[in-house]
């Protein structure tokens, strides 16, 4: 399956070439997972198995808890990613401008976390009959292992989605991620539901993350916003 290129998405894009420029061309996006095999991603802290190909998707098994890292690393651009939990209650996310080197004595390296939650976490996660905040399910934005960000919609130090929108596991999910000068701002399934800005991280890798349960990916795409 193709990226579509939507008016609104066609529009952002406009934008960013002007901001660039008159001489700026349109920015393409580019492909970070070719649907073969893990060319173009580094293996950080994970076994040789927990990411594989499978049917043209991004397998990965969740154990051990770790990272993926992207070849290269980047400072402004437009992330395409598609995803679905296999389990109920799954975790897992991207990281984005992250140094990708696991803190002493963690799993997980610093960076701003777009957090992939299944919505059963939510029932699987109930305690003394209290749930979590239904926001926490999905689409939440928080700095990692020292990185700070300035929350649009302040749960804590994380910022939650205004809007649930993420669809249960075995079926996919969209996330649209504008990465610009320390401002993230996260579509769920087209439309903008959160964000953070004032990042001290603006620039790194990509990370995808293992946390435990299954999760495929699809349709990993990039553009750059040069400057």
């Amino acid at each position: 399956m193709k990226r579509r290129l939507t008016a609104r998405w066609a529009a952002l894009l406009l934008l960013a070439c002007a901001a660039s420029g008159p001489a700026a061309e349109l920015p393409k996006f580019r492909d970070l997972f070719n649907g073969k095999d893990l060319s173009g991603w580094v293996n950080v802290n994970t076994a040789d198995d927990t990411w594989s190909v499978r049917d043209g998707e991004l397998v990965c098994s969740g154990h051990p808890i770790g990272v993926m890292r992207s070849e290269k690393q980047y400072e402004n651009f437009i992330l395409h990613i598609e995803w679905k939990h296999i389990e109920p209650g799954g975790n897992s996310g991207v990281f984005i401008w992250s140094n990708a080197q696991p803190h002493p004595g963690k799993r997980l390296p610093d960076g701003v976390e777009v957090q992939m939650l299944e919505l059963d976490w939510v029932n699987l996660h109930t305690r003394d009959g209290k749930k979590p905040p239904v926001a926490y399910v999905h689409g939440e934005l928080f700095g990692v292992n020292g990185v700070e960000t300035v929350p649009d919609n302040p749960r804590g130090r994380r910022s939650k989605s205004i809007e649930n929108r993420c669809k249960g596991k075995g079926e996919w999910n969209v996330y649209d991620v504008v990465c610009v000068d320390g401002v993230v701002k996260l579509s769920v399934n087209g439309k903008f539901v959160n964000g953070v800005s004032k990042s001290s991280v603006k620039k790194g890798y990509l990370c995808l993350e293992s946390e435990g349960a299954e999760i495929h990916f699809r349709n990993i795409t990039l553009t750059p916003i040069e400057k």
